[in-house]
């Protein structure tokens, strides 16, 4: 297990995207899902109020969690800010999106509460002091902060500190192999000096780091194909699935396997986010944990990347 920022959650090295759930699988998908997820030892589950058409996941989720008797050994991280009903980090929209959130979850907190997207509009001493007041409430455990920049994470922080108010404890980036430049860099930086933790989402890149994706290959029956297919035209994309090929030959391991563990070893990195539609996609994800590269191996991703 790893922990989270300065916080007490300590979670498992990979955690579980729900953005799947109620969109492209079913409650009894969903749930097969969360089960071989659990019985590798995952405990930590990643949502938000506007995944499964606005709810749906966490609708998902907390049945799951009710009928396996798992409430108190998952963490589960959702989001405010994208519900079609509580767009934005108003005050108000962000204690309503919570108890909406708790709702359709069927709990009496949230381990993880994210601001799922930045609203500049609103001074980040309302959103610290409106999320603190949930912690304060015991509705939420810990609080983090995903798609924000620099400045306003740094400004945050200072505000937290300032007044003895909650804190973020970790930032959730768009990151992989093929996208580091939103992440690595100031933000990165920002995180490491403050001593918070990183949880990247698009940790496979839309299913193009599974390997799915080849130069004149079949099409993909997904609904993110046009958008992963698109790092094929891109220089860093042919290079970077060359290198996966290697090494993943080389570990008798499958090449999405590869690219987590490559995440996972990034600095700030306590979890990188990947979700699944079938059963059949979660040992991969999982066998990512186990999968130790050598430097060199991480070297050469990374050169492949750049």
């Amino acid at each position: 297990m790893a922990r989270i920022g300065n916080s007490e959650l300590d979670v498992f090295p990979l955690s579980l995207g729900g953005n799947t759930f109620g969109r492209n699988a079913d409650e009894a998908q969903s749930f097969a899902v969360l089960d071989a997820y659990a019985a590798g030892g995952g405990n930590f589950v990643d949502s938000a109020d506007l995944y499964g058409n606005g709810g749906g996941s966490e609708t998902i989720i907390g049945k799951w969690l009710d009928s396996r008797g798992r409430r108190d050994d998952i963490v589960v991280a959702t989001k405010v800010g994208g519900h079609a009903d509580f767009k934005g980090l108003k005050p108000d929209t962000i204690r309503g999106g919570a108890e909406a959130s708790l709702r359709r979850l069927g709990a009496d907190h949230i381990d993880l509460y994210y601001t799922h997207f930045d609203d500049p509009e609103v001074p980040v001493e309302e959103i610290v002091t409106a999320l603190d007041g949930l912690v304060k409430e015991g509705k939420v455990r810990v609080i983090g902060a995903s798609n924000i920049s620099p400045e306003r994470l740094a400004a945050s922080l200072d505000f937290s500190e300032r007044e003895g108010l909650a804190r973020y404890e970790i930032v959730q980036p768009h990151y992989n192999l093929v996208e580091r430049e939103q992440y690595e860099g100031p933000l990165a930086d920002l995180v490491a000096a403050r001593g918070l933790s990183s949880a990247p989402y698009f940790g496979l890149a839309l299913g193009f780091l599974t390997g799915k994706y080849r130069p004149g290959g079949p099409a993909v029956d997904s609904t993110r194909a046009d958008r992963a297919a698109v790092y094929l035209t891109q220089e860093r994309g042919p290079k970077v699935l060359d290198a996966l090929d290697k090494i993943a030959a080389a570990h008798g391991a499958e090449v999405a396997s590869v690219a987590l563990a490559w995440l996972a070893a990034q600095p700030t990195v306590v979890a990188p986010i990947a979700s699944a539609r079938t059963v059949e996609q979660v040992p991969a994800l999982l066998a990512s944990v186990e999968l130790k590269l050598t430097d060199e191996e991480l070297a050469a991703l990374t050169a492949a990347s750049a």
